[in-house]
């Protein structure tokens, strides 16, 4: 299985977007003669280039769901596997990966942040992603629309409300506000769900050498946090 390190996440290159808002995944199931996209998403809950891109993605959905019925299945991928579960300082962290190159990187997250609306936080901790994936995986057996849902929950949190990724509470509450239920009890067995979360990385992340990656109907692979307008050419050859 090849692991990308966190300082492949930050060498992604991303254009300008206008402010966009959060989009539910639509279900496949409605029989409504449109032909349907499905997007399979690898990323893992701290990358900030991931965010980005799940923002351009909603914003080229947005623009095409008269013409489209879309299914978005998200899978994990780990930036840093050995990171601790206690959690670190994010900003330590980040200034021990990439020392001086520390704060233009930031600067530049910062900018892109605010490209689609967003004020990126730096305080808070960093860590270990696995209970994260853990929920990601659970929400998803509820429902698509509510795997969407939290995944937006947890990069608005840990992004831009400093909230740790590893805090129990914090998933629960993200879990609670798309209305994922028996998350309490799911993730209080620390062996629930990391089989299924060790196969879905090793299907559909083992291969690839960035996040975020994104298969389109299985034959249209794009990486990194491409623009809405790359997505919606994308969407169009995978629906012909």
């Amino acid at each position: 299985m090849r692991l990308v390190s966190v300082q492949k996440c930050f060498s992604f290159v991303f254009q300008k977007d206008s402010k966009i808002g959060s989009i539910m995944a639509q279900s496949s199931g409605s029989n409504t003669g449109k032909k349907l996209i499905r997007i399979d998403v690898s990323s893992d809950s701290v990358c900030p280039w991931c965010f980005v891109g799940k923002r351009n993605l909603d914003k080229a959905i947005a623009q095409s769901k008269d013409q489209f019925d879309f299914e978005i299945k998200w899978h994990p991928f780990f930036l840093d596997p050995s990171a601790p579960k206690e959690g670190v300082s994010k900003r330590e962290y980040y200034e021990k990966k990439f020392g001086s190159r520390t704060q233009v990187l930031l600067a530049r997250i910062t900018e892109i942040f605010r490209n689609v609306g967003l004020e990126y936080d730096m305080s808070g901790l960093t860590g270990n992603t696995l209970d994260s994936h853990r929920l990601i995986y659970f929400a998803g057996k509820q429902g698509l629309d509510k795997q969407h849902a939290l995944v937006e929950e947890l990069y608005l949190g840990y992004f831009t409300q400093g909230k740790y990724i590893g805090d129990r509470e914090f998933l629960l509450e993200s879990a609670r506000k798309v209305g994922v239920e028996g998350a309490a009890e799911f993730l209080e067995n620390p062996n629930k769900g990391v089989k299924e979360v060790n196969e879905d990385l090793q299907k559909y992340s083992a291969n690839i050498s960035g996040v975020p990656n994104y298969v389109i109907n299985g034959k249209q692979q794009l990486s990194g946090g491409q623009p809405p307008e790359v997505f919606l050419r994308a969407f169009h050859v995978a629906a012909k």
